[in-house]
């Protein structure tokens, strides 16, 4: 009964992993940094956050499924120099240029995030590669065109023009009421992703693919077009983060987002969803990109190299899974011994 008891401890404490860390991690800092709990730093903080947290979103169903999503950081990179292009360029079609309002250039943006996540869904499915290989092959392919937009320069001062009716670009990236208009865009869509995943069919259907495909086949769930989109949804959601970059910058390079695919996948798996597949919650993750967000400032802040940074944030990635490993081990050793308990 002690040992029984000590296990539901250890579980309890697993399952609110991310929410003690988070909690150890604002303390550590608050004294490591003098200016860390200021408005400004949770201010900045708080743009991090979401912008981490939307690409989580996408990537918690994506992961759910048994899958990855390398090419997120590269959408957000390839979609804010599309945008930035648009603004300042305009679209050339033949001997005309075409310039759009900004509410037109979001939605193009949108719609561009999920063409490339079906091209990422219909190669996994249809194709049968393999998510991380399919993915990577994206991740470069979008990374490249990024760079070909401009030939690697950056589009600057992205204020648009009065007579070609497409300035407020840069509202996106302003604060209202003191908060970042990204954290209003993270929690719109968190709030959109959580009845998705717990409140519709479709979100019973991406955890029973995950859980077990050929189960959820037999059923009946075309497991193929779950998977489909899981990625859109992910390149949805990094096209968001595209625009919303991009317009917090006023600038768009073509370098943006290199990298953030990791942290979304470490938030994503700190948030407790597993890579095996099969469990996941949007609060989880919501949690991990507050996690990620503020080791990545809090670090910054008191002057970590950017080396180290990467090294620790590898290192949380893995310790994530571990402990994930752990959880679901310790889950069936609890489950076992109910049933034995029960005979």
């Amino acid at each position: 009964m002690k040992k029984q008891n000590n296990n539901q401890l250890l579980m309890t404490l697993l399952k609110g992993r991310t929410f003690i860390v988070l909690i150890i991690l604002v303390i550590f800092f608050s004294f490591a940094a003098k200016s860390f709990l200021s408005v400004a730093t949770l201010t900045m903080v708080a743009k991090h956050v979401a912008l981490y947290g939307i690409l989580g979103l996408g990537m918690t169903f994506v992961i759910i499924t048994g899958g990855i999503d390398l090419s997120v950081g590269s959408v957000v990179g390839l979609t804010g120099m599309l945008a930035g292009g648009m603004i300042q360029e305009g679209l050339t079609i033949g001997s005309k240029t075409l310039y759009f309002n900004v509410p037109a250039i979001i939605v193009i943006m949108c719609i561009f995030g999920i063409l490339v996540g079906a091209v990422n869904g219909l190669i996994v499915t249809k194709l049968g590669v393999a998510p991380f290989i399919a993915t990577l092959g994206t991740m470069y392919i979008c990374r490249g065109f990024a760079n070909l937009r401009s030939g690697g320069a950056t589009f600057s001062k992205l204020g648009g023009y009065e007579a070609l009716g497409n300035t407020g670009f840069k509202a996106l990236g302003s604060n209202f009421l003191g908060i970042p208009a990204g954290v209003y865009v993270f929690v719109i869509l968190a709030v959109i992703a959580a009845i998705l995943l717990k409140k519709v069919p479709f979100g019973w259907y991406v955890l029973a693919v995950g859980g077990n495909e050929k189960s959820a086949r037999l059923s009946g769930i075309k497991a193929d077009k779950i998977k489909i989109f899981v990625y859109m949804i992910s390149g949805f959601c990094a096209a968001w983060v595209g625009i919303i970059n991009t317009a917090q910058l006023n600038a768009a390079h073509p370098a943006s987002g290199d990298g953030w695919e990791m942290n979304a996948i470490a938030a994503t798996v700190l948030g407790g969803t597993s890579m095996a597949g099969g469990s996941g919650t949007i609060i989880g993750t919501i949690v991990g990109a507050f996690v990620i967000g503020v080791i990545n400032d809090g670090m910054t802040m008191c002057g970590v190299s950017e080396f180290w940074q990467k090294v620790i944030r590898g290192l949380v990635i893995i310790l994530a899974v571990v402990i994930d490993q752990t959880q679901r081990n310790l889950q069936a050793k609890m489950a076992l011994q109910a049933r034995n308990e029960s005979k």
